[in-house]
C-alpha cells in the first residue's frame, strides 16, 4: 500500500480541458470540456482503492466512490454508471456543482500529500459517457407496490426522492410550480456552469423509469397537502427550496438598476434572457455591475453580468477573501473572466438621479474583528473610510429566506421563527403526518448535494412507513 500511495502521489491530477478565459467571458458554453475516455482511466488510476475510503464519508449521498472509479480504471463504464446510479440520481449534475473540495476529495487521502483524486471530473464524466454513448438501459425496479407518493417540488431533493421511490416499487408524481421542472438547477444555476440540456435529460432518466411529472402546479395555490391525501395519495414530500430574496434594508433600495439575484438568474436562465436575441426576454444590462455578496449565487450573477455585456463587473463583499463562501473553483473561474473582488467592502447606500435610476453606491472599508456565531470574523466599520462606486446595475445575492407559499397554507405543520419546515433530522418527518421535507425549506440555503442527501434519508423513511406505518 505504501508503495502504491508513492507512486500515486508523483502522478499528477488530470486536469479538465476549460474554454480560454477571454473567450468563455463572453459565451454561455460550459467552461469545462470534459475528459476523454484515457484522460478519465488515467486520472481512476490515482486512485488508492482504500479499505476504509475517507471519500466516502465525505459524500451525502454515500455513493461507492472507489466503486465505480475503479469501473472506469477498467473501461466498464455502462458498469460504472450502474454503480452509481445505485446512490445517485443526478450524477451529471453533481459531477459539475457540487463542492467536491470540503467533501469526498476533501477526505481522500491521495490528497494528504498531494492533490486527491478528481471525483467529481470521474463521476461527470461517467454521466456524459452513459449519455452519448450508453446503452440506456434502466437501473431494476422493485415490483409495484400500490402506493402513491406526491413529490412537491423538482429541485435536486426532491428528484433524488422521485428517483428512490420509483425504484422501490412506489407511484410517484412529482408537483413543480415552474412551466420546466428542476428547481433551482434550472433557474438558479447558469448555462455555463449546469446546461439545460443535462438537467432535462436527468428529469428524462426518471420519466422512463416511471415518474410523472406536473408543471404549472402550484401547491399551496391551486391545491393543498390535505387535498392531496384526499387524491389518494399515501405520502407527500415537501422540497420547494427557499427562494424568497433577500435584501439588505439600506437607503435608495427602490431605485431602478437594483434587483435580486432570484429574480435576475430566473430571468437569465429558467426565462433564457441569455439566448437572446432569439428568446426575447427582459433583463437588465448594465455597463457598471455590482454584485452584493459573495456565495456561489453572487459568482452565478457576476459572471452572467460579464457575460450579458458588461464593461466591469465588481463583487463587494463585507469579508475577505478567506471568509468567501462561494466554491474555490468559482472564484477562481470569476477573477479569469476579469471580474473584480472588492473585499472588506460593505454599501452603506444606493446613489440615484433625478428619473430614479441607480447610478452608484456609498460604501465603508470593513476591517475584521473577533469571530462570530457563524465562525467568520466579524466585519468591523473603518470610521471615515467613506468612498463611492459608480455603478448602473446592482444585483444583490446576500442569501434567500423560505417562501412562505406552501408554509402558510399548512397550519399543523411547525415551523421554526425563520419560517424554516421543522423535521426530524434523521427522517425528514414534519409534524404533520404523511409529510416529510428536505433540503433548503428545511435548513436554508445549502449545496445541491445536502439537500440531495436530505431527500435520501427521506425517501428510506417513506419508504418504511408505506411499508410498516407511521
Amino acid at each position: 500500500m505504501a508503495d502504491k500511495i508513492e507512486k500515486t502521489e508523483k502522478k499528477s491530477r488530470v486536469a479538465m480541458p476549460e474554454q480560454d478565459p477571454k473567450v468563455r467571458a463572453r459565451n454561455f458554453l460550459e467552461v469545462p470540456t470534459g475528459y476523454t475516455v484515457k484522460m478519465a482511466q488515467e486520472e481512476a488510476e490515482r486512485c488508492l482503492q482504500c479499505k476504509k475510503p475517507g471519500c466516502m464519508t465525505g459524500c451525502p449521498v454515500g455513493v461507492n466512490i472507489p466503486a465505480f472509479i475503479d469501473l472506469i480504471a477498467q473501461g466498464d463504464m455502462t458498469a460504472a454508471i450502474r454503480s452509481l446510479w445505485q446512490q445517485n440520481a443526478l450524477p451529471a449534475v453533481c459531477g459539475r456543482v457540487c463542492p467536491q473540495e470540503i467533501q469526498c476529495e476533501g477526505n481522500c487521502i491521495v490528497g494528504k500529500k498531494g492533490e486527491p483524486v478528481a471525483i467529481g471530473n470521474l463521476e461527470r464524466f461517467c454521466a456524459d459517457y452513459e449519455r452519448e454513448h450508453g446503452t440506456g438501459e434502466l437501473p431494476p425496479k422493485q415490483p409495484p407496490t400500490g402506493k402513491k407518493v406526491a413529490v412537491v417540488g423538482s429541485g435536486p431533493s426532491g428528484l433524488t426522492v422521485a428517483g428512490d421511490l420509483i425504484t422501490k416499487g412506489h407511484d410517484v408524481t412529482i408537483l413543480e410550480a415552474f412551466h420546466k421542472p428542476g428547481g433551482v438547477l434550472v433557474y438558479g444555476i447558469p448555462e455555463f456552469r449546469l446546461p439545460k440540456a443535462i438537467v432535462a435529460n436527468e428529469v428524462s432518466f426518471l420519466e422512463r423509469l416511471g415518474v410523472k411529472v406536473v408543471c404549472n402546479a402550484v401547491v399551496g395555490r391551486t391545491v393543498s397537502l390535505d387535498e392531496l391525501f384526499a387524491e389518494g395519495y399515501d405520502a407527500i414530500y415537501v422540497g420547494v427550496g427557499a427562494g424568497l430574496p433577500k435584501f439588505l434594508n439600506i437607503p435608495g433600495e427602490n431605485y431602478v438598476g437594483i434587483l435580486s439575484a432570484n429574480e435576475y438568474l430566473t430571468r437569465a436562465n429558467l426565462m433564457k434572457a441569455y439566448k437572446y436575441p432569439d428568446v426575447d426576454t427582459p433583463i437588465p444590462k448594465g455597463k457598471n455591475v455590482v454584485v452584493l455578496g459573495a456565495g456561489n449565487v453572487a459568482m452565478d450573477s457576476a459572471r452572467t453580468a460579464m457575460r450579458l455585456g458588461a464593461e466591469s463587473v465588481k463583487i463587494v463583499y463585507r469579508r475577505s477573501r478567506e471568509e468567501m463562501p462561494a466554491r474555490g473553483a468559482e472564484i477562481h473561474h470569476a477573477q479569469e473572466e476579469g471580474i473584480e473582488l472588492f473585499l472588506l467592502t460593505n454599501p452603506t447606500r444606493y446613489i440615484g438621479n433625478d428619473q430614479g435610476r441607480l447610478t452608484g453606491m456609498e460604501c465603508l472599508r470593513m476591517e475584521l474583528g473577533e469571530p462570530d456565531s457563524s465562525g467568520r470574523r466579524r466585519p468591523v466599520a473603518v470610521k471615515g473610510s467613506e468612498f463611492m462606486l459608480d455603478c448602473d446595475l446592482c444585483i444583490v445575492a446576500v442569501g434567500s429566506g423560505a417562501n412562505p407559499l406552501l408554509t402558510s397554507e399548512t397550519a399543523d405543520m411547525k415551523l421554526n421563527k425563520w419560517g424554516y419546515i421543522i423535521t426530524d433530522q434523521a427522517t425528514g418527518k414534519t409534524t404533520k403526518k404523511g409529510v416529510w421535507a428536505g433540503g433548503d425549506i428545511v435548513t436554508g440555503a445549502a449545496t445541491v448535494i445536502l439537500a440531495m442527501g436530505a431527500g435520501r434519508q427521506a425517501a428510506n423513511s417513506i419508504h418504511d412507513y408505506l411499508t410498516f406505518g407511521w
